[in-house]
């Protein structure tokens, strides 16, 4: 359980202020199937290090993802550029929430020389929600893949963005950037996005996963949900269905944690047998690749994952 109080930056500043006040919410005991070790071997102090003397940040610490032990030791790290907080606070979130610092020009070649030095075939880079900017950060995305190219030429890049909501232009100053995937989350079902994901839009979202084919078919695209925050199995087949008319190549869907008593509770903790039947029904739906278990979330295995998405899309163009 991931305390609710800052006391690393700021002793005083609740991580997340807009949820200090509210009542806590109980969540069930966690199954065995959902349990992992905690990290602590030589690859993930490395992989720390070099996040450290780079001045980065990482989802994987800010989210509280359960698998940066078993990724940092093979020295796979997702960076969370634009800072550490984000302008929106979704229920479900454990990214600190409040107004961001100034975007540091510097990032993007802080970013490129960590993945030089981790020696990464495939990084994946994602972002807090900037609603404060005009573009919501769409070139400081742009720059950031540019200084990655520059850096490590033969590294495959997967960018895992914001709906940047009401930015006109903003989308097409990412694709310009031609990342190799192109990810965009929907979290939730739509008759949860009032309580969970209460600042974006569920079409929007599908929208702009739609867009980015359109402006660059090779693109691979992608997206995903979480299970267990009281949606029922009709509405996540209807998920799938609305991500294939945007011609989406990948879906993963994994089990909703709650970071701590004062997010969104955990409704329930989705058997892994659920987990497997939603893969086959995806499939089935025509996605060239799905990943679904309590433990799947948008980077982990995207490294292997992204050269099984090239074998499927190769195959499927014979």
């Amino acid at each position: 359980m991931v305390v609710i109080v800052d006391t690393i930056s700021n002793p005083l500043r609740p991580r997340h202020p807009e949820k200090v006040n509210r009542p806590d919410s109980a969540s069930p005991p966690k199954p065995d199937w959902i349990r992992v070790r905690a990290p602590n071997t030589r690859g993930y102090a490395e992989t720390r290090n070099i996040v450290r003397a780079n001045g980065l940040h990482t989802v994987c610490e800010e989210a509280g993802c359960p698998n940066i032990g078993e990724c940092w030791d093979k020295k796979h790290a997702t960076f969370m550029i634009m800072g550490d907080t984000c302008t929106r606070a979704c229920a479900f979130c454990n990214v600190k929430t409040g107004m961001p610092n100034a975007l540091d020009a510097a990032e993007p070649q802080n970013v490129g020389e960590a993945v030089a030095k981790l020696g990464l075939a495939h990084v994946v880079i994602t972002s807090v929600d900037r609603d404060d900017l005009a573009d919501g950060g769409a070139e400081h995305f742009a720059q950031t893949i540019r200084a990655i190219r520059a850096a490590c030429p033969s590294t495959t890049i997967e960018i895992l963005t914001p709906d940047f909501l009401r930015k006109e232009g903003a989308l097409e100053v990412v694709v310009a950037a031609k990342p190799d995937v192109f990810n965009h989350n929907l979290e939730t079902v739509p008759s949860c996005y009032l309580t969970v994901r209460p600042g974006a839009r569920y079409f929007h979202s599908i929208r702009l996963l739609q867009r980015v084919k359109e402006l660059d078919p090779t693109i691979f695209t992608k997206s995903g949900i979480m299970v267990g925050l009281g949606e029922e199995r009709h509405e996540v087949q209807q998920v799938m269905d609305d991500l294939r008319s945007a011609d989406v190549d990948f879906l993963t869907i994994g089990q909703y944690l709650q970071p701590t008593r004062k997010h969104h509770a955990v409704m329930r903790y989705v058997p892994p047998d659920e987990f497997s039947s939603y893969e086959k029904v995806a499939y089935t739906k025509g996605f060239l690749m799905v990943s679904a278990s309590p433990l799947t979330r948008s980077s982990h295995h995207a490294g292997e994952d992204f050269a099984k998405l090239k074998a499927a899309r190769a195959a499927s163009a014979r």
